[in-house]
Parts: C-alpha cells; sequence; structure tokens
C-alpha cells in the first residue's frame, strides 16, 4: 500500500513539475507574442515529445517570431536556414575548407553548418530543393548528418521547426510524404484576432524593449521529454489511437465514406505514435498521469492533418484534410462503445 502511495505522489510531483516549466516557458515565450495560445502550445508540446513541427501559414503572422522567441525562452543552442533554391546540401550540414597555419601553410578544417544545434528554424522549408530537404530529412530522423564517410552525431534536444507560406508556390518544392510523416505537428498559423492588434502594434512600434529570459536548459528538457514518455496509457487509449489511424487509410475497416472516397493514402503507424506521445504531454498538462480519450481528439488534427494525401477528387471538391479528419473524428467510435 505504502508503495502505491509513493508512486501516486511521484507521478503527481513529476506533473507538477512538468507542469512549472511549461508554464514558465510559455510565459517568457508570451512576452512577445500575442494571442496564438493554441500555435504556442503545440510548439512547446512538440519541444517537450522530441518531435518536430510544421508550421503553415502567410507571411506576416510571427511564425518565425515564435520559433525566436522561443529559443531566447532556453538555454540552447539556436539556429536559423532561410531556404532558397539554390542552397545547396553543404549550405546546411557543413563543409571542409581551407584555412591558412601558423607556419604559413594550410589545411583543411571542417566547418558545422546551421544544421548542427539543438533548436533549427527552417524558414519556408518549401522553397529547399528535394537534394537539400533530403539533408535535412536524415538530420530530423536519425539525429545524425553524413557528409561522405564522416558521420556527426546531433545532440538532444533536437527540434526542427519549419515554416512554409501555403499561397505563393513560385520557386518552391513541395514537402514529399516522407518529409511531411516525420514531423510530428503540423500547425496553422492564423490571422489574429481583433482585441490582439492593439497589443501587437504596441509591442511592434513603440520604443519598449521587450526582454526575454532563459528558463530551461538542454538537461532539464531531456529529463521532462523522460518524464512524458513515463505517462502510462490505458488499453482503451491505445486502441482509440491504432483506430484513428485505420480510419483515414482508404478501404479500410473504419475507414468512412469521406476517406474513401477523397484519401489517397492514410496515415502510416507513425500517426499512431505520434498521437500517443503527444496525448501524454496533454495529459500532463491537464494535471493527469494517464492519457484519456479526449488527449487523443484534442492532438489528432494536428497529428493527422499532414499525415493525409487527398485525390484529385477531394481537391476538385475543395475537401481539405482538417475536413476529412474531423470526418474521421466523428465517426470512429470511442472503445468503449464498440460492439
Amino acid at each position: 500500500m505504502n508503495s502505491q502511495t509513493d508512486n501516486a505522489e511521484t507521478a503527481r510531483d513529476q506533473a507538477a513539475r512538468f507542469n512549472d516549466v511549461y508554464v514558465a516557458i510559455k510565459d517568457q515565450v508570451n512576452r512577445m507574442m500575442v494571442g496564438q495560445d493554441d500555435v504556442i502550445e503545440g510548439v512547446l508540446i512538440a519541444l517537450l515529445v522530441g518531435g518536430h513541427v510544421l508550421l503553415e501559414g502567410v507571411p506576416g503572422l510571427g511564425k518565425t517570431l515564435l520559433v525566436r522567441s522561443l529559443s531566447q525562452a532556453l538555454d540552447l543552442p539556436f539556429s536559423r536556414i532561410q531556404f532558397t533554391p539554390d542552397m545547396m546540401p553543404a549550405d546546411i550540414q557543413g563543409t571542409s575548407i581551407l584555412v591558412d597555419t601558423e607556419g604559413g601553410g594550410h589545411e583543411l578544417r571542417f566547418q558545422e553548418g546551421p544544421l548542427v544545434s539543438n533548436l533549427v528554424l527552417a524558414d519556408e522549408i518549401n522553397r529547399a530543393t528535394p537534394k537539400t530537404q533530403s539533408a535535412l530529412l536524415e538530420a530530423m530522423q536519425e539525429r545524425q548528418i553524413t557528409l561522405g564517410t564522416r558521420t556527426i552525431r546531433l545532440q538532444e534536444p533536437y527540434c526542427v521547426m519549419a515554416t512554409q507560406n501555403p499561397v505563393e508556390q513560385e520557386g518552391t518544392y513541395p514537402l514529399p510524404e516522407a518529409q511531411l510523416d516525420r514531423f510530428l505537428f503540423k500547425l496553422i498559423v492564423g490571422y489574429p484576432r481583433e482585441e490582439d492588434y492593439g497589443a501587437i502594434l504596441d509591442r511592434t512600434t513603440s520604443t519598449q524593449t521587450i526582454g526575454i529570459s532563459a528558463v530551461s536548459t538542454a538537461a532539464e528538457i531531456n529529463q521532462l521529454r523522460e518524464i512524458g514518455r513515463s505517462v502510462p496509457v490505458p488499453e482503451q487509449a491505445k486502441t482509440y489511437a491504432v483506430h484513428l489511424v485505420m480510419g483515414t487509410q482508404p478501404e479500410g475497416r473504419y475507414a468512412s465514406a469521406l476517406v474513401n472516397e477523397c484519401v489517397a493514402l492514410g496515415s502510416s503507424p507513425r500517426g499512431a505514435q505520434a498521437l500517443l506521445l503527444a496525448a501524454k504531454v496533454k495529459a500532463l498538462l491537464q494535471g493527469r498521469f494517464a492519457v484519456s480519450l479526449e488527449d487523443i481528439r484534442a492532438v489528432a488534427p494536428a497529428v493527422l492533418r499532414h499525415r493525409l494525401v487527398l485525390n484529385f477528387h477531394a481537391q476538385a471538391e475543395g475537401i481539405s484534410a482538417d475536413r476529412v479528419v474531423d470526418d474521421v473524428l466523428a465517426t470512429v467510435k470511442l472503445p468503449n462503445s464498440l460492439n
């Protein structure tokens, strides 16, 4: 009995510590960012899970500012890559350069690229060519970069936060499904609310200087990730995550009529992994040390929207991935109501 009580107290302490750090980081980011609470929460969940984030929105909505503010709230090495069509893999991975030595000679010395960091902002990622995107993909998936026979392991925590403009398509290269699948979340950054504009203008058009303090470290983020992964998942929640993912797969057992009509490819098993990992953090943020079905439903749109490949019929009818995900959530039954 005492052992069970001790375990319960430990879980409460861990959840409280997790929340304290989360609130401290969010408060610092909010010193610069106005509104966009759902987007900020999604970015922080991805960081605390160990996943990557794709931020999509038109220019001027604060996507870059959000990631930069987050980097200032964390005592982590930060780098920013502005992708362009002429960028090569060596520009982001690093390359060997010829340097002068003290004796008047020369030697080749490797200079690390911006991928060798902890927090990487990949600005306008869809402007990079497939060759450069593949170099980024290795860093995202394998946590390493390879140059010839040289392999560089990237230090944890490692997180890529990429932005893209959904409107401008000239000079862009759409991300392949394999790379989209490596993003834990795709977050849609929308326009601010009317009541937010006053604060935005006050913070950006006046003489006041807003300072952001570092409130967490790499070691602490890694510890919080371990706490997040230790959150137990009831069998019902695991079953529900599997059914949701299978519900996005056309002609599958749990697929709806809309999925069969509009989806060419559904989510892979990475979608189920992402649902559970994100739901664990969502549970901790609610002060609970166990995943609920509602935690999974809350993170499902951000996890699944970019893992669906819509067919021509859906595009012609203007049916979005979000509409399909909403249909899946409405159609797939909760485990306790299954026959």
